[in-house]
């Protein structure tokens, strides 16, 4: 799977984990190079609190654009380290 924005590869991998509709990326499949870390976060009630990313590519910017639970609910550890996207990024084969 490939995660996409801006005609730039965020992160590529096929070891993704889909919850809810969303592929979760392991963390070492992202290119770093494209994130910066957000001081928003928002509760799931059943996986925890999460954590978000910027993107930034070519000087464009998508604010909050990728999710990870650093530190999950029981329910939800499968995906510790994992990062998901949404807001215009699209998840490819």
């Amino acid at each position: 799977m490939k995660a996409i924005w801006n005609n730039q590869i965020l992160a590529e991998s096929d070891e993704t984990i889909v919850v809810e509709g969303n592929h979760y990326f392991p963390k070492h499949s992202l290119n770093e190079a494209y994130f910066t870390p957000s001081q928003h976060h928002t509760i799931c009630s059943w996986k925890g609190k999460a954590s978000y990313y910027h993107l930034e590519v070519d000087g464009i910017s998508n604010l909050n654009a990728a999710w990870y639970y650093p530190e999950p609910k029981e329910e939800a550890d499968k995906i510790k380290n994992y990062v998901a996207f949404w807001k215009g990024v699209k998840v490819t084969p």
